[in-house]
């Protein structure tokens, strides 16, 4: 097999072995780590092949042999042809403009208040716990039926924003802007407590505090329609059905 042959091959390799993560982790490696790596992947290879007098000549041998026999003029005048256009391709795609609009400055977890109004009372965030997280120890058949209350409740109000699966992805996600939050992964819930999540599912959007915005949130203020129970049964929900835990200050 040429060398020319095996170095690309080489590369191709590499290059699917970096994509490995993002196909089948949904952890891809950014674009930038990823050229890097290719770049130091292709100078390496590059050595390794040409390291000695041999081995230099069986590399270039093959490339010069196209531009100098004339018997392969079929074939260096398709590559003369096929290189030019591949990258006036690559600069054209690099610089075409994008006609997508500017990224929205969101501040995806606003800084809570010390204390909201909700429900006919002043609750402070500080000593507010979810009233049903001590059964999940002490008397799991009360908490897994406040789950399953809660599921009932999110799939009658909030399935149709952050979808069915949780993933913010639901029918109405693509009107609004920015799109509604997904529970799922650790990113969002994983990283707040309990206390923090029931003043954002009691005040919604109108409920946000206005130093440091926008906030640009289309939620509604649930208070008005949920029950304070029904509000932490919803809560209690998207943490069991996400496998997540609430953040906790304590040790």
């Amino acid at each position: 097999m040429p060398r020319i042959v095996k170095f690309s091959l080489i590369i191709i390799a590499v290059y699917c072995l970096l994509k490995i993560p993002g196909v089948f982790f949904t952890r891809p490696i950014p674009a930038s780590v990823l050229s890097v790596y290719l770049l130091f992947a292709v100078v390496a290879t590059l050595l390794a092949m040409t390291a000695t007098g041999e081995g230099a000549t069986g590399f270039i041998e093959p490339i010069a042999s196209l531009f100098a026999d004339p018997s392969k003029r079929a074939a260096r005048n398709i590559v003369l042809v096929i290189v030019p256009i591949a990258a006036a391709w690559i600069a054209y795609a690099a610089l075409r403009p994008d006609d997508a609009p500017p990224p929205i400055v969101r501040s995806i977890h606003p800084a809570p208040p010390a204390a909201f109004t909700a429900y006919g009372r002043t609750i402070e965030l500080a000593s507010l716990t979810n009233p049903y997280r001590a059964s999940e120890k002490e008397n799991p058949s009360q908490f897994r039926a406040a789950v399953d209350e809660g599921a009932e409740i999110y799939f009658k109000n909030c399935f149709y924003c952050h979808g069915a699966k949780l993933d913010g992805a639901g029918h109405y996600a693509r009107g609004l802007s920015p799109s509604p939050v997904p529970f799922r992964g650790t990113d969002t819930i994983a990283q707040l407590q309990e206390s923090y999540v029931f003043w954002r599912v009691a005040k919604g959007g109108p409920g946000l505090p206005r130093e440091g915005g926008p906030w640009l949130s289309a939620m509604p203020a649930w208070e008005d329609a949920l029950t304070e129970d029904e509000a932490w049964k919803v809560v209690t929900f998207i943490y069991d059905y996400t496998g997540n835990r609430p953040r906790s200050w304590a040790k």
